[in-house]
C-alpha cells in the first residue's frame, strides 16, 4: 500500500486513526513527492527527525519517480488539471501507485476520483 501525504500528517498530530492506519500496514510505501511534501511544511528538523524516525519504524520504503510515472502523471495533469483540478503533486502520487499496482491510502479522496485505474482506500481520521 502507498500512504498519502494527509495521513502522515495527520499521524504527525497524534490522531489516533492515522496512527492506527499506519500501524495496521507497517511496510507502506510512499511516493519519493510525499516525502518531499512532509520535509518541506516540517517547522523545523526535529520534525524532519521524527518523520524519518517513524518511516524506519514502519519499515516504509520510498518510492522514486522514473519515466514511465512522469509520463502518466503528465497526462494525468494534462487531461484533468482544467476540468477536475488534479495538481502535479497528486498526479505524480497516483502515477507512482499505479505504477507498482499497489492502493493508495489516502483522505483526499477528491483529489483522486477521476483517474482511472487508481485503487483508492479511503481514510478517515
Amino acid at each position: 500500500m502507498i500512504v498519502d501525504t494527509d495521513v502522515l500528517i495527520w499521524a504527525s498530530r497524534d490522531n489516533k486513526p492515522a496512527v492506527h492506519a499506519l500501524e495496521q500496514n507497517r511496510g507502506f510505501r510512499i511516493s519519493v513527492v510525499t516525502y518531499a511534501e512532509i520535509i518541506q511544511g516540517s517547522r523545523d528538523m526535529d520534525e524532519v527527525r521524527k518523520f524519518q524516525k517513524g518511516l524506519r519504524l514502519w519499515a516504509s520504503a520510498i518510492l522514486h519517480i522514473d519515466e514511465s510515472i512522469s509520463q502518466h502523471a503528465m497526462f494525468f495533469v494534462e487531461r484533468y488539471a482544467l476540468g477536475h483540478s488534479v495538481h502535479l503533486a497528486d498526479a505524480l502520487i497516483a502515477a507512482t501507485a499505479i505504477h507498482y499496482g499497489e492502493p493508495l491510502l489516502t483522505g483526499n479522496r477528491k483529489h483522486y476520483a477521476v483517474i482511472p485505474d487508481l485503487a483508492l482506500r479511503e481514510f478517515r481520521s
